[in-house]
């Protein structure tokens, strides 16, 4: 009797920590640029990779590259999702993110209101941003800024050193300190020039809640928009969940994930709002690295 005690009672204990190991639910803090959770994209992924892995939860915030990856500096997350090369240079330099990755981009835009008093419509993205400046000087126009160290951000102080300008401190020149969406509504508001990524532009165009914009300029290296994922550090920050950041990591690389980035939004919105990194890897590094050293 006490010989089939202690089996039953082995057994029950084994069936429980199995129990508990099957159905623990395993949490992913992904720390991400707004336009991928902004147009729903991360949502549908992530739905996609539960499938797969159903005690896997990820969980997004949603901030500018700058906080996503002040907040892997501070080993708050598992892995970042950014697009900023410039600012992820730094943090990779400083060991803060390591196995990073190319897998998706699409293009930045710059957008204004329709009659486009700067008379950029179809111009090269540098000749543009001296048109919208001179049209500001002239008071024709207004510039909004995200203002925020985002990757948006980033690539506009880009454009404007480009194009040899500097218009910090112009009345004209309006930084929102917001998200991409909140930027966009403000410059509708505003009837002022923006930049934009296209899928955010996209969404809320397609939403009806930006009806004084339209897109102006949409092509030149300039405006490549390119988005990567990073592990955190396991090596220098604890607690890092190094087993399914690298989970989350293959699934976006996969065929698979691949596919989804490249079909999201045909069906609403008419056109992909990312393409996927897939087969063009080398000409995104080469891009990613001009960037970076810009």
């Amino acid at each position: 009797m006490v010989i089939i005690l202690v089996v039953v009672v082995s057994l029950a204990f084994a069936l429980l920590y199995w129990m508990w190991h099957y159905y623990r639910v395993e949490v992913l803090r992904v720390s991400t640029t707004t336009s991928l959770y902004a147009t729903g994209l991360l949502d549908m992924l992530s739905d996609k990779f539960s499938e797969k892995y159903p005690n896997i939860r990820v969980e997004f915030i949603a901030v500018g590259s700058g906080a996503a990856l002040r907040l892997a500096e501070k080993g708050d997350v598992d892995m970042i999702l950014v697009h900023a090369p410039n600012l992820e240079v730094e943090y990779i330099d400083k060991g803060v993110i390591v196995d990073g990755k190319i897998f998706a981009y699409n293009t930045f835009v710059i957008v204004g209101p329709s009659d486009d008093p700067a008379g950029i419509s179809g111009k090269d993205p540098i000749i543009a941003m001296t048109c919208i400046y001179d049209a500001c000087e002239r008071g024709e126009a207004v510039f909004v800024s995200r203002g925020d160290e985002s990757g948006t951000h980033q690539r506009e102080l880009l454009l404007w050193s480009l194009a040899g300008l500097d218009p910090q401190d112009k009345e004209w020149y309006v930084e929102t300190g917001t998200g991409m969406s909140e930027t966009l509504l403000y410059a509708n508001e505003r009837n002022a020039y923006t930049l934009s990524d296209i899928g955010t532009y996209l969404k809320l165009k397609s939403e009806g809640r930006l009806a004084y914009l339209t897109c102006l300029v949409d092509q030149g290296r300039e405006l490549m928009n390119i988005y990567s994922v990073y592990i955190v550090n396991y090596k220098k920050y604890t607690g890092v969940r190094k087993d399914i950041a690298e989970k989350f990591m293959e699934f976006l690389l996969s065929d698979e994930g691949q596919e989804l980035i490249g079909n999201y939004g045909k069906e609403e919105y008419g056109q992909p709002l990312f393409y996927p990194a897939k087969g063009e890897e080398d000409e995104l590094r080469e891009c990613w690295e001009w960037f970076a050293e810009a």
